[in-house]
């Protein structure tokens, strides 16, 4: 597991780390500008010549110190400091005048020499404003130049908190995260100018204690339901797939083959009459009931919920009445787990459903398409701040909120925040959406709770769909290809 830091989360540990421990803020920067000496010299093979640009903040006191250090190494060293230098942070004023004292000198301006490596330490985590002025032109000059670039904890002109370009950013080559990740370090478009990301361990701890935003990392596969050597099909599990309207088969079928493949011992297609043929060749092992468009039989759909542990409604469920009898019914009745995803979205928009159900076991799983009709306002304002608009909807309707985008998000209404760091741009195709809301009813019916079910499965997704990549490439994969990998992305793990 990964915590992944708000800029206010950060200062609050930092002040925790001096007031309470009784490290002094001096000895934090001094082992922060240590890791990131140590981690340019793991990463760049030639540092002959390194131009370091600071601005008057603590993290323009790191520069200072970094420079000092490779000043001390023998390195020619050119420390330039950008703003005002009477504005300095009582730290940055005292690494200030260390440097002078061992021969360190601070310019206000650039050269003309060609440096192999260029430390970016203007701004730190605390930007709150667009960048412009002296401070946009040095950020100019440090992007258009040749030399390897090296972000101290975040790139200057990116937001901590939303990964927003604040005007205009570094980009870096190398991003060192001092003590933790922030939230910009992995939300887009911030990750992107990232680049490649390492963490220097300053010992300044207690991430989860403050009840920060995480990711899951291989290690946490471990969380997967272990298999029973004494079992049957009905250890792990039964789903309930609603889903497939005419000519939309495929829809159902990925879901259910997904939800096989992550472990549920028995899947139910619940589908029109048209799809019954074409599943039933598709996948065999599933049980297929079905329904006519313009008669749907109350009775048999009640039986069908009752039957299942988990239920998955939506994908390719279409708009039409019958369509939204369903889900309608299904939000009265049900007393399991279940997945709403596609169609099913679009039908809560459409309806209010949500407004007046029982939502505390259920998951959604919106695009961003579809999350901009729940809460009725344009995909810009949603990708400007992901994170809260997935908060927000988990917290108006009391249920876990799975948020699809290049960084899915899930949220819930207890204010938990998971992140998701795997998956690739092959995964934006048709039915990876599918994929995703099976696997999750498959964890799902093993056991696992809600929001780390959802967690697992959007994790375990982009593993399965990052194998698919190495495979197939990214251009083109389909989503049966990342189905074709959710068995290798699972650890086999079986109690003894």
């Amino acid at each position: 597991m990964e915590y992944l830091l708000t800029s206010q989360q950060m200062k609050m540990l930092d002040n925790d780390t001096i007031d309470k421990i009784g490290v002094p803020s001096i000895v934090l920067m001094e082992k922060a500008a240590l890791g990131v000496v140590s981690e340019i010299k793991r990463n760049c093979d030639k540092i002959e010549k390194v131009l370091v640009v600071c601005g008057s903040g603590n993290n323009g006191g790191d520069g200072v110190a970094i420079g000092r250090l490779f000043h001390l190494q023998g390195v020619h060293v050119r420390v330039v400091f950008i703003g005002d230098i009477q504005k300095t942070t009582t730290e940055t004023k005292r690494q200030i005048e260390i440097a002078k004292k061992y021969g360190v000198k601070i310019y206000n301006t650039f050269d003309e020499v060609e440096y192999n490596v260029i430390v970016d330490s203007i701004f730190g985590i605390g930007l709150t404003r667009n960048i412009e002025g002296e401070y946009k032109k040095a950020i100019q000059l440090i992007n258009n130049s040749n030399s390897f670039r090296v972000a101290v904890d975040i790139p200057s002109g990116i937001s901590s908190d939303t990964g927003k370009v604040m005007g205009c950013a570094v980009k870096a080559n190398l991003t060192v995260a001092i003590a933790y990740k922030k939230l910009g370090h992995v939300l887009y478009p911030g990750t992107e100018y990232c680049n490649k990301i390492t963490v220097s361990d300053i010992g300044v701890y207690g991430a989860k204690s403050i009840g920060s935003n995480f990711s899951y990392n291989k290690d946490d596969l471990c969380k997967i339901p272990v298999r029973q050597r004494y079992s049957n099909k009905g250890t792990y599990g039964k789903v309930l797939i609603i889903a497939g309207s005419k000519n939309m088969a495929g829809a159902a079928y990925l879901a259910a083959l997904s939800a096989y493949k992550t472990g549920c011992g028995l899947v139910r297609i619940f589908t029109q009459d048209e799809n019954r043929e074409i599943i039933q060749t598709l996948i065999p092992e599933a049980i297929v009931t079905t329904y006519e468009e313009n008669h749907l039989n109350l009775k048999i759909l009640q039986d069908v919920i009752d039957w299942a542990d988990v239920i998955d409604i939506g994908p390719g469920l279409g708009m039409s009445n019958s369509a939204s009898q369903i889900l309608k019914t299904v939000l009265e009745i049900h007393q399991v787990p279940m997945i709403i995803d596609a169609d099913g979205i679009n039908l809560l928009a459409k309806y209010d459903y949500l407004s007046n159900c029982n939502t505390k076991d259920i998951i959604i799983t919106p695009h961003m398409k579809e999350m901009s009709r729940i809460c009725q306002c344009n995909m810009t304002e949603i990708s400007d701040d992901i994170i809260g608009a997935a908060t927000k909807v988990a917290e108006k309707y009391s249920l876990i909120c799975v948020l699809k985008d290049a960084r899915t998000i899930v949220a819930d209404y207890r204010k938990r925040v998971y992140i998701n760091q795997s998956g690739n741009s092959g995964m934006a195709t048709a039915g990876a959406g599918d994929v995703l809301s099976g696997m999750i009813a498959g964890l799902l019916a093993q056991g696992m709770s809600l929001f780390e079910g959802a967690a697992l499965g959007v994790y375990i997704h982009g593993i399965s769909g990052d194998e698919a990549a190495s495979q197939k490439g990214e251009f083109g994969m389909m989503a049966r290809d990342i189905t074709e990998n959710i068995i290798s992305a699972i650890p086999c793990h079986m109690s003894i």
